[in-house]
């Protein structure tokens, strides 16, 4: 059995997929959630007692208060975590949140380039798990792999959860040139050197450039740089076009400004992320920050 935390898009689609591969699957919703085919519906935490996995399916800042608040009534099992950013008040990462809380539970990532709608439609999809326990790692990979999701493993828990965080910074810098009109030879060059800092980051504090160079980065990135499906894309080219600040969830708002402080604390020169930072504090206008960027000094790449 498999269990998910959170009935929003990501969790309910996550859920969708579980149970169209045949397995027994409960999605968990503080207010009774209307499931999708196959999948149980709960409000209560007990039902997801004697499963393979929970999968924690909730908004990166409300991981902290949810585990404060839920992390004594969780049944026993591998956690998932699943939300994508770095706490803004703590700037921890969500495996060190939950590590804090839950200080002997078995803890994983499930991270990637993949879109809600897409994955509850079915439609194929590579994810990446990131698990620091040998042993476990491989067992989840099979437990929550299915014929149209396919997970692949890594143990490098601090890359993977750094570039799916970071990318949605990225992505609302990509959103904000699309907007305005600036070109997509600026994008492009957003976008690449985005992920240098997104790599720099990471390595900074202990994770693997090459876990950047996968789908935990690179492919999430490509994915959500370019596309309104992805909500930090679409909040960038609203904004970029004078238009109003979409209605939901938006990681990499809080992710911004969390990003630039985890680089300032590590001597990692962040200039994307803090220009975006700025934009969405309105401590700058899109043209500032561009001409900020442009006027850096040249560097070999």
């Amino acid at each position: 059995m498999i269990g998910v935390i959170g009935a929003g898009a990501f969790g309910s689609a996550l859920a969708a997929v579980e149970a169209a591969a045949g397995r027994k699957t409960v999605l968990w919703g503080r207010r009774p959630p209307e499931p999708p085919p196959g999948v149980e519906a709960a409000t209560d935490l007990g039902a997801l007692a004697g499963a393979e996995a929970i999968l924690l399916v909730v908004p990166a800042q409300a991981t902290g208060p949810f585990l404060a608040r839920h992390g004594a009534d969780l049944p026993p099992g591998p956690l998932v975590l699943c939300a994508k950013g770095v706490d803004a008040r703590s700037f921890r990462l969500q495996t060190e949140i939950a590590a804090a809380a839950l200080p002997d539970r078995s803890l994983a990532v499930l991270t990637g380039p993949g879109f809600a709608a897409e994955i509850a439609r079915g439609l194929p999809t590579a994810l990446t798990l990131a698990c620091a326990d040998a042993q476990l790692g491989p067992r989840l990979q099979h437990a929550l792999s299915t014929p149209r999701l396919r997970l692949y493993l890594t143990d490098d828990v601090v890359g993977a959860q750094l570039g799916g965080a970071i990318k949605n910074v990225v992505a609302i810098g990509c959103g904000l040139i699309e907007g305005a009109g600036l070109g997509q030879s600026a994008r492009a060059a957003l976008m690449t050197r985005g992920f240098a800092e997104m790599t720099r980051l990471a390595a900074a504090l202990g994770g693997r450039a090459e876990t950047l160079a996968g789908l935990s980065g690179l492919g999430d990135l490509a994915l959500t740089c370019g596309s309104t499906l992805s909500r930090n894309f679409a909040l960038g080219r609203a904004l970029g076009a004078g238009l109003p600040r979409p209605e939901g969830t938006v990681e990499g708002v809080a992710t911004a400004r969390a990003a630039c402080e985890l680089g300032a604390r590590h001597g990692v020169e962040l200039p994307i992320a803090a220009a975006v930072a700025d934009v969405l504090d309105r401590r700058a206008t899109l043209a500032e920050a561009m001409e900020a960027l442009l006027a850096r000094p040249l560097k070999e790449e």
